[in-house]
């Protein structure tokens, strides 16, 4: 029988790591985002973003000339090199902004390198067909699309009517991985059969660009907390991220709110861990 259990703002809130005095940049989390494309720079700007706003420490990205350039024309911050040289990384993101049936031989051969490493991935978008074999601790977050995708490549079957549930715990257990089902109601599932229900996002956040955010969100607190179970995180992620779009569409409280942008989603992340550290 599938346990599944709704994800609270307490459980996010313990989730989230106050730097000490101790801390530096390394130990509050490195994140690698090899994301975006020359045809989509604006997914690597949004993912590396929200990555930075989340807390992370410190943020590479990896990837095509224009995506690089647009990252660090917005984010200065952002270390971008063609590898990732010496630095240590605490958690990779890949794939948002990308696509499959472009890929070349060389960015195949670079994400099977980080899909078959030690260090936990995102798997978003377009790198969603590589995750089947592969040995890296890894959360996967397709929408409803991607996930119908996913299925067929692993050869599994929807029967009858349609249970997000049982087929979100099929797909994590076939994987041998969490796995992220973006929606109105976002599920998370472990490969024993445990599963989240998070239902903390407005409306407003079905927007273009909001899951490039949530995987920098991801990336972030998977970074940020080793040694934590990666559905419990990719949980928390999810609910921050529709926390953030709540205060950045001013939809709490009953109110009817206005529309938002992906970017207001990542801008807004740093008040709403405010909010639920007070």
């Amino acid at each position: 029988m599938i346990d599944v259990r709704e994800w609270s703002r307490v459980d996010t809130a313990r989730l989230l790591r106050v730097p000490g005095v101790d801390d530096d940049k390394y130990s509050r989390g490195v994140v690698a985002l090899r994301t975006g494309s020359n045809a989509y720079p604006g997914a690597a700007v949004l993912g590396v973003e929200a990555a930075w706003r989340a807390g992370a420490g410190f943020v590479r990205f990896i990837g095509e000339d224009r995506a690089a350039d647009a990252v660090i024309a917005h984010r200065p911050e952002t270390v971008a090199a063609r590898d990732v040289g010496r630095t240590r990384v605490d958690c990779w993101v890949i794939g948002s902004g990308t696509d499959a049936a472009g890929r070349a031989s060389g960015e195949s051969d670079a994400l099977s390198d980080i899909l078959s490493g030690a260090v936990p991935v995102v798997v978003d978008a377009g790198a969603l067909d590589l995750a089947p074999g592969a040995t890296a601790p890894l959360v996967v977050t397709p929408h409803a699309g991607e996930f119908a995708r996913l299925r067929e490549q692993l050869a599994l079957a929807t029967h009858g009517v349609r249970d997000r549930v049982a087929d979100v715990a099929e797909t994590a257990h076939a994987l041998g991985c969490v796995v992220l089902l973006k929606g109105a109601k976002t599920l998370v599932a472990s490969p024993d059969e445990l599963v989240f229900s998070i239902e903390s996002a407005p409306g407003w956040l079905a927007t273009a660009g909001a899951g490039d955010v949530l995987a920098g969100v991801l990336g972030a607190l998977l970074a940020g907390n080793p040694g934590t179970s990666r559905a419990e995180v990719a949980a928390a992620a999810a609910w921050l991220h529709g926390h953030a779009a709540t205060l950045a569409s001013g939809s709490g409280a009953g109110a009817p709110g206005r529309p938002i942008v992906a970017l207001d989603v990542a801008e807004a992340l740093p008040a709403a861990i405010e909010e639920l550290l007070s």
